[in-house]
């Protein structure tokens, strides 16, 4: 369980919310608190007063994967083979199991033959791809993706949902625009003025909101 307590962080402010295990979905209008959130579950930043705790541990103390909505201007290695095995090198893992790690999750992810280029060359959904290795490969307990589907196309996301759907991670959080891709997930949290206007499932959160009036009509679901 993710639980966030007494949360203040500048115009956040979350009293009390626990997300549990499964993909979650976090929604709202730009401005809303959606990066800011995901960024204090992450540890980039730490909160002005209150508590985050991932199954009893800060953010900080917990192996957490990220992946921005542009993820190439994070790149710090020319190829996506650097680029995926830096978590590891950076934790001083031994080259064996570094080999080992990266020809599963390249295979896994469809880069084997994306191995040896640029990722300058990369296309968008590819450059997702390589970011969505690098930050699964350390096996993280906690997988964070902000707005990174805001610039795909239906057979990037597609490749990204399964490889989500498919993976062990207990957590994965992910902010969106794509009300689609939202209500896919197993919980929705939905942030108004920096505050949590509902937490549920999807079905919950999108019938509160087609109830109140400012329910946006691009954001109506699948059912």
């Amino acid at each position: 369980m993710i639980c966030i307590r007494d949360l203040r962080y500048r115009s956040l402010a979350i009293d009390a919310l626990s997300i549990g295990a499964g993909v979650t979905s976090v929604i709202g209008a730009n401005g809303s608190g959606k990066t800011t959130l995901l960024k204090l579950c992450a540890g980039i930043n730490l909160p002005d007063a209150g508590s985050i705790l991932i199954e009893g541990g800060e953010p900080r103390k917990t192996e957490i994967g990220w992946v921005n909505e542009f993820p190439d201007r994070n790149f710090l290695f020319d190829t996506p083979t650097d680029e995926i095995a830096s978590p590891l090198r950076f934790q001083h893992i031994a080259s064996g199991e570094i080999s080992r790690r990266i020809e599963a999750i390249q295979k896994q992810f469809g880069l084997t033959r994306l191995s040896d280029r640029s990722v300058r060359e990369l296309s968008g959904g590819e450059k997702v791809l390589v970011a969505l290795a690098a930050a699964m490969i350390t096996n993280p307990v906690v997988l964070i993706l902000d707005e990174c589907d805001s610039h795909l196309d239906a057979r990037s996301m597609q490749d990204i949902d399964r490889i989500l759907w498919q993976s062990r991670i207990p957590f994965i959080l992910r902010s969106t625009q794509d009300m689609e891709n939202a209500a896919a997930g197993n919980q929705v949290v939905f942030l108004e003025n920096n505050r949590v206007g509902h937490y549920g499932t999807p079905d919950e959160v999108f019938l509160q909101l087609q109830e109140t009036s400012f329910y946006p009509l691009s954001w109506k679901c699948r059912a």
